[in-house]
């Protein structure tokens, strides 16, 4: 999550623009386009920050990318299989570097890079999200990895006073533009969370947390799970209605002790409560919520 007083003006004005503009015509009657928010989390075998999911530095991170990557590609298979025409994977992972254009399915279109534009390129031009390995809200009992964006810089973030991590948050962003969460894969502790919201999801759990650990599918069994899902899932869209809340809304951040509060600045809908609490207030979610960062 950047802080920087700059980027965010400038994601703000991208933001906005990107949400008055009405989404590109459909390619033809009848697409069905999928956008995929991958990250590594979620994928199976992966339990550890500092031996697995370190970008460059973790003595494991090769394998964890693989790991990532062919989940991702199972879904996007399985996504094709059940009548997606366009699938576009957004490596959504802390700089947006474990995936790359060498290994992700030769059908997917590859966003890579971050931050992208705030609203992550979502527009209602898309049939339905995917969250592709995303983590449970931090303080989640028996999640795995569990992070409310930023692990070392955000302890909690509630959206009109409900406790919300980035599962909650990308799926308001896509039912702000009529789209719904179709289908995700991750831990139990994460499905549950997307299902609370989104109760006719489908849902791949292809592992489980006990402590500071966990159980794990091994990792064709977990792919041949996420292939399977994402095709039932395509099949059923009709089913799964977008996560919507209406406006005025607020976003109430609770930072760590370490986090770079002081680059906030009280304003127009930006009220400081205490040392370590902000909060942004809004007309919709996107507005409240881009005072504070980007989705």
């Amino acid at each position: 999550m950047a802080f920087s007083m700059k980027w965010r003006s400038l994601a703000l004005a991208a933001a906005i623009s990107a949400v008055l503009t009405p989404a590109p015509a459909q390619v033809f009657a009848g697409a069905k386009r999928v956008f995929v928010i991958a990250s590594m989390e979620g994928a199976d075998g992966i339990f550890n920050r500092t031996s697995q999911t370190v970008s460059l530095t973790s003595p494991r991170w090769a394998e964890s990318r693989k790991l990532m990557t062919d989940n991702v590609n199972a879904v996007v298979e399985g996504l094709f299989a059940g009548g997606a025409t366009d699938v576009v994977v957004l490596d959504a992972y802390d700089t947006g570097q474990a995936i790359s254009a060498l290994d992700i399915h030769p059908k997917a279109l590859l966003l890579s890079g971050r931050p992208v534009t705030p609203t992550l390129e979502l527009n209602s031009n898309y049939s339905a999200v995917v969250l592709a390995g995303a983590p449970a809200m931090a303080g989640t009992e028996d999640a795995v990895l569990a992070a409310t964006y930023d692990f070392q810089n955000i302890h909690g973030i509630r959206v009109n006073d409900k406790p919300t991590g980035a599962i909650g948050a990308r799926a308001m962003l896509a039912g702000t533009f009529g789209v719904p969460v179709a289908m995700m894969f991750g831990d139990q502790a994460a499905c549950n969370e997307l299902r609370e919201l989104v109760p006719a999801a489908d849902c791949a759990v292809v592992k489980w947390g006990i402590g500071r650990g966990g159980r794990s599918l091994s990792h064709q069994a977990a792919c041949d799970l996420i292939r399977k899902t994402a095709q039932r899932a395509m099949g059923r869209l009709s089913e799964i209605k977008p996560y919507q809340i209406s406006g005025p809304v607020e976003v109430k951040v609770e930072f760590t002790t370490g986090a770079r509060t002081m680059l906030f600045r009280p304003q127009a809908g930006v009220q400081q409560v205490n040392a370590r609490t902000w909060v942004f207030n809004g007309k919709d979610i996107v507005d409240a919520w881009l005072k504070f960062g980007d989705f």
